[in-house]
C-alpha cells in the first residue's frame, strides 16, 4: 500500500453520534411503544387554572350540540321517507356546568285512533329519573353516560311548549341510554303510517 493510499485509508473516522441509534421525539417514541417518558424535560411545564362555571357551562353545551348534530343527521339518513327538522340546541345544568342537555328535533306524530301527539327529542349526558313536578330531571347520576328521552308535548295558545303529561307514562314517550334503542324509537314516532311502523318494530 502506498503512503497516499495509507493516509486515505487512515484518515477515515467515524462520524460523531454513529453507530448509536437515533433519538426519536417523545411523541413518536410513545406511538412505537406504547411507552411514557417520565423525563421531565420531555414534557412543557404545568399550567394549570381552575375554570369558570361559564367556561364549563359553554364547553358542556358545545359538544352537546356536535352530539345533537351528528344524531339528527344519523336518524334522518335511515329512511327518505322519515324526515325530521334540525332543531339543535343546548344547555347546560345551572348547579352543574359539565351537565347538560340537548335538544335534537320535534315532530308531530298521528297513531290510529288517536289525537296528533307533539314532541321532542332529547340527548343529555348524565342518566336520571324524569320528575312530575317541576324540576325535570330528579336523582341525577353522574356516571358519564348519556340518556335519551322523547317527551309529548302540549302547545299553548301563547307559543309556549308545556310537557303534555297526559299522554303515556307522564308525557315520557321513551327513556332509553341505549342509542340504537333510541334511533328505533325515533323513526317509529316519525313514521308516516302504520305499515312503516310495523316494520321497524321488528327491527
Amino acid at each position: 500500500m502506498d503512503a497516499k493510499a495509507k493516509r486515505r485509508y487512515f484518515d477515515i473516522r467515524p462520524t460523531p453520534g454513529a453507530g448509536e441509534p437515533p433519538k426519536a421525539a417523545t411523541h413518536s417514541e410513545f406511538l412505537r411503544t406504547g411507552r411514557i417518558s417520565r423525563n421531565r424535560r420531555d414534557w412543557l411545564p404545568e399550567e394549570r387554572r381552575y375554570l369558570t362555571y361559564e367556561e364549563v357551562a359553554e364547553r358542556t353545551e358545545r359538544r352537546l350540540s356536535a352530539a345533537g348534530e351528528k344524531t339528527h343527521e344519523r336518524i334522518n339518513a335511515v329512511h327518505r321517507a322519515i324526515r325530521f327538522p334540525k332543531i339543535v340546541f343546548s344547555r347546560a345544568l345551572s348547579e352543574s356546568p359539565h351537565l347538560g342537555y340537548c335538544h335534537v328535533t320535534a315532530a308531530r306524530t298521528v297513531f290510529e285512533r288517536t289525537p296528533p301527539i307533539h314532541w321532542s327529542f332529547y340527548i343529555c349526558n348524565f342518566l336520571a329519573e324524569i320528575g312530575e313536578a317541576e324540576q325535570f330531571f330528579e336523582r341525577i347520576r353522574t356516571d358519564y353516560d348519556r340518556m335519551y328521552f322523547a317527551v309529548a308535548l302540549d302547545l299553548q295558545p301563547t307559543g309556549e311548549a308545556r310537557i303534555n303529561r297526559t299522554v303515556r307514562d307522564n308525557g315520557i314517550l321513551f327513556r332509553t341510554s341505549d342509542p340504537q334503542e333510541a334511533l328505533k324509537n325515533v323513526l317509529i314516532l316519525g313514521a308516516p303510517d302504520e305499515a312503516l311502523r310495523a316494520i321497524l318494530r321488528k327491527l
